[in-house]
């Protein structure tokens, strides 16, 4: 029984000097959670209350933020108790369930930037259209889809790894949570979950990425030949949508590359790349819309200045 216990927990491996730097860890974690709650919940709640906002493009930021407080919430507090325990370990199903809800939000993070560039390529290259195009329920449709779509298909996946009993043979993750990391471990890698994993990787997060693609080159040709006028409106509203796309996708192409290429990176790397995953993503999106968005600058303004 002691050896079947034992064999359930996955140690997280990933800290550095943790001994030594407990409480300025805990101290610098707990300060940068409480921050990017109050940030994108700042956020949230101007977009919510004020009804001038409540158009396509900031429904979508509103649901965007919401994904980074659902992310923050998945990973800081068991990060957190992590820091203050004298063994970071995690039982096996819950590393499991963890990696479904971080990829899982990390997946409806790069749908929901496929819809909002969907909603700028139709506000500049088609106007007119645009109210029938970006309805109401066109839009709930596709935030309930950019959640559902990714969790349906992690599911699937994880289900697989379940039945056939896939199990780890070694225990030591090297990371601070569940991330793609966990696949080494396992002891048996069939090709057909490769397979698997390979095609939602391709379906929540190529394909998107190649339409979000298109779509910005067009609203660049359309800019390029249109008025002045229709240059400040997309460059106003599309550069903060690029610089977050931009961030995302360079934070997760380590993550990726891990999961499919295998570890031997130095420990202090991979430490660094998933700290910033967990810190600038969650703080640079209500950042970035706060600051580059004019009319959200505008309230977050009044709210702080009162007037």
């Amino acid at each position: 029984m002691e050896l079947e216990f034992n064999v359930s927990l996955i140690t997280l491996d990933g800290f550095i000097e943790i001994e030594k730097y407990r409480c300025l860890y805990f101290l610098i974690v707990f300060t940068v959670f409480i921050l990017i709650l109050f940030c994108n919940c700042t956020i949230i709640f101007i977009i919510v209350v004020q009804k001038s906002l409540h158009e396509p493009m900031y429904i979508f930021i509103a649901a965007l933020l919401t994904n980074s407080v659902m992310f923050s919430m998945a990973v800081y507090p068991k990060l957190l108790v992590d820091i203050l325990s004298k063994r970071q370990i995690i039982t096996y199903y819950a590393c499991l369930l963890q990696y479904v809800v971080y990829y899982c939000l990390g997946a409806s993070e790069f749908l929901l930037l496929t819809a909002m560039s969907f909603d700028r390529y139709v506000s500049i290259c088609k106007p007119l259209q645009y109210q029938s195009l970006m309805s109401k329920r066109r839009v709930t449709v596709m935030l309930i889809l950019s959640w559902l779509w990714p969790l349906f298909q992690l599911t699937v996946a994880i289900s697989g790894k379940v039945i056939i009993n896939q199990r780890p043979c070694s225990f030591s993750l090297e990371g601070i949570f569940c991330d793609s990391a966990l696949q080494l471990l396992l002891c048996k890698k069939l090709e057909e979950l490769a397979v698997l994993d390979t095609l939602i990787l391709v379906n929540v997060v190529v394909l998107p990425s190649l339409f979000i693609l298109f779509t910005y080159i067009r609203i660049l040709k359309i800019s390029y030949r249109s008025s002045k006028e229709v240059r400040s409106k997309a460059a106003q509203t599309c550069l903060p949508h690029l610089l977050v796309l931009v961030n995302f996708s360079c934070l997760s192409s380590f993550d990726v590359i891990i999961g499919f290429f295998g570890s031997g990176y130095p420990k202090t790397l991979h430490l660094t790349v998933m700290l910033q995953i967990i810190i600038y993503q969650p703080l640079f999106n209500p950042i970035i819309y706060g600051l580059k968005m004019k009319e959200i600058s505008k309230h977050v303004k009044m709210l702080i200045w009162g007037r």
